[in-house]
């Protein structure tokens, strides 16, 4: 591949090629390596789009600054590389681009694109040590009060207890409740053990 064209495609990530499609540079995300102890660094890789080959407009003012010519001649020297391409790939003439990967037609005719490796990170992993605090204090938000994490754990364990030391608060009400109907039976119908009973008189006839 041409020094301007892979020199690009590393620095804006993509390169698109009129009539075969366009090559992307992906992150790959740091990912962490427990067995080894150690956190991977993020990783790059080509793919290879198809559906989209349209040019940047920005690409042709950088193409002709590195080739040295006017925009007209960049544009007319690009179209000409990416002709070229396709008529050898349709001629089932493998195109090679050096670094990046490999361009040829499959059975069916489709252009398919095969990476050639990984692109150059130059990261290396780094040592990645999992330390566990258990005495480590750091505020939470429980309800609407800011606590430390011990006072968290405290208040959810009190929680529960204090709900089941209400229950003689209930027991108390009911009693009470239960004082007051007896009082006004008392007050309605006298201070006897026998207005306790039913006081409904029944007759019987003969």
């Amino acid at each position: 591949m041409n020094g301007a064209l892979y020199n690009y495609l590393l620095q804006h990530k993509s390169l698109s090629i009129p009539g075969l499609g366009t090559i992307f540079i992906e992150r790959v995300p740091a990912q962490s390596d427990f067995v080894n102890k150690q956190l991977l660094p993020p990783s790059y890789h080509y793919r290879f789009d198809k559906y989209f080959d349209a040019p940047d407009k920005d690409f042709f003012t950088y193409l002709a600054l590195q080739r040295d010519m006017a925009d007209y001649e960049a544009i007319r020297w690009y179209n000409e590389w990416a002709y070229e391409l396709r008529n050898r790939i349709r001629t089932d003439n493998p195109i090679r681009l050096e670094g990046v990967g490999l361009l040829h037609k499959d059975h069916s005719g489709d252009i398919v694109f095969e990476a050639e490796k990984q692109v150059p990170a130059y990261l290396q992993p780094v040592a990645a040590v999992r330390v566990i605090r258990s005495q480590a204090k750091h505020t939470v938000l429980v309800g609407d009060r800011e606590l430390t994490n011990d006072q968290a754990v405290d208040v959810i364990h009190e929680e529960p207890l204090r709900e089941r030391s209400r229950w003689w608060i209930f027991a108390i009400i009911i009693v009470a409740i239960a004082l007051i109907i007896l009082f006004f039976h008392f007050y309605t119908n006298g201070f006897s053990i026998s207005s306790l009973g039913n006081q409904n008189k029944t007759s019987i006839s003969r």
